[in-house]
């Protein structure tokens, strides 16, 4: 095995906090690794959406992308057995396995594979995946292979979830500041028209919302309209 190619890949896919990270192609570069390094013939990757749906997001061929739609239609086979258990599926020979996946296992012979080991990317309970090595030919797996493999998911999870956490800081404090923006020009407005009227704040307010609610407007654009005179603004300035 070539070290300083593991090495890099570990690095790689640890390396996720870089600004133009791409999970396309973050996921891919995992599954044509696991081709590379360990011997697999194919290599694919599913990940649950926001409804827990499993779905297909990378594989190192069309062959095996297919297969694995194939599993996800049919709703059976070792890397859907792997997601919802949270435990590796390890089937050196699936000819033995017709009983338990009779669909899946016709559909992989079909497909050229006769071997495949499932393995979740999870982190503690939580299971948003599973990375999927088929074989070609069936037999005992490389003993030092497997417990990589699932080094290199467990990486790709951490960088996985570490992602969606910044997506979603990211989010939240882009939501903050607007309502920030959006709560000093709401006081701006209030000001100008307090003082146009000869009101209180809370009475320019309660005027500056109704009119909102009135014309099906926020209330942030029609603050920003009010201070900035870009529009009439009838019953408003009068």
């Amino acid at each position: 095995m070539n070290q300083r190619l593991l090495a890099k890949t570990f690095v790689e896919l640890a390396d996720n906090l870089v600004a133009d990270f791409d999970l396309i192609d973050f996921l891919r570069l995992l599954t044509d690794r696991c081709v590379g390094m360990l011997g697999a013939s194919a290599a694919g990757v599913l990940l649950a959406d926001r409804d827990g749906e499993l779905r297909v997001m990378a594989a190192s061929d069309e062959q095996v992308r297919l297969l694995e739609l194939f599993q996800l239609q049919n709703d059976e086979g070792p890397c859907l057995d792997c997601f919802r258990t949270g435990a590796p599926v390890i089937v050196a020979n699936l000819s033995g396995e017709a009983d338990r996946w009779p669909r899946f296992v016709a559909a992989a012979h079909r497909s050229g594979f006769g071997a495949v080991q499932a393995l979740p990317m999870r982190l503690r309970d939580e299971v948003v995946g599973a990375l999927n090595l088929f074989h070609a030919a069936p037999g005992p797996f490389d003993p030092d292979a497997t417990p990589l493999a699932q080094a290199l998911a467990d990486v790709a999870t951490i960088s996985l979830l570490q992602q969606r956490t910044a997506h979603r800081s990211t989010v939240l404090n882009e939501q903050l500041q607007s309502a920030l923006n959006s709560r000093v020009l709401i006081e701006q407005a209030k000001g100008k028209l307090a003082e146009r009227r000869g009101i209180d704040m809370e009475q320019a307010f309660t005027t500056l919302r109704g009119y909102a609610r009135a014309h099906n407007r926020r209330l942030s654009d029609l603050a920003r309209a009010f201070i900035d005179d870009s529009e009439a603004l009838p019953g408003l300035r009068s």
